[in-house]
């Protein structure tokens, strides 16, 4: 991974979960290859690299950390440190329109990089594109969900104590609301 994951990790006291590490780091890797590429490819990878790479900042700062502590949630293993991650979350929920908006222009650049390989006969890079595409999927529809439910469940939990509420009477506001 790019070496500002290691420092945002320290920095935040919370560890993105490794195989979303792997994945950016895969993703990140292609795009470089794809940038260095001649032609239209190259090109169009490039417009694509100064979408992403902001956005990728962003998700290692606040959006994918909070991740690192589920599977301790799950297990009932709770701290009163894990309230830290909060302004994490916190700032997620608050720009998650913004993350959505800097998705659909990634998706309208990767576009342009799939017909650019297309038109070149690059395979390998319509595959790339198909692959991140899927990816921030992920992202909208499991991830970002998951870091803002494991918010609001850790507010419950921390505020009433160390008593862990039934998931039945966890209510979640909806995502951008």
């Amino acid at each position: 991974m790019r070496r500002g994951v290691d420092r945002r990790k320290r920095a935040t006291g919370f560890r993105i979960p490794e195989r979303l590490q792997l994945e950016h780091a895969a993703l990140h890797g292609e795009l470089v290859k794809a940038t260095q590429a001649a032609g239209g490819v190259g090109e169009a990878a490039r417009g694509v690299a100064t979408l992403v790479n902001p956005h990728f900042e962003k998700e290692e700062d606040f959006a994918l950390p909070p991740l690192g502590i589920l599977s301790a949630l799950a297990e009932g293993r709770i701290t009163p440190e894990m309230g830290d991650v909060l302004k994490l979350t916190d700032r997620l929920r608050s720009e998650l329109p913004r993350m959505r908006e800097e998705h659909v222009a990634i998706v309208a650049a990767l576009k342009g990089l799939t017909q650019a390989a297309k038109n070149e006969g690059k395979p390998e890079y319509v595959r790339f594109c198909s692959n991140f595409i899927l990816h921030m999927r992920t992202e909208e529809e499991v991830l970002y969900p998951a870091a803002v439910v494991l918010g609001e469940y850790l507010k419950l939990v921390l505020t009433k104590g160390r008593r862990r509420p039934s998931l039945s009477a966890v209510k979640i506001p909806p995502l951008g609301g």
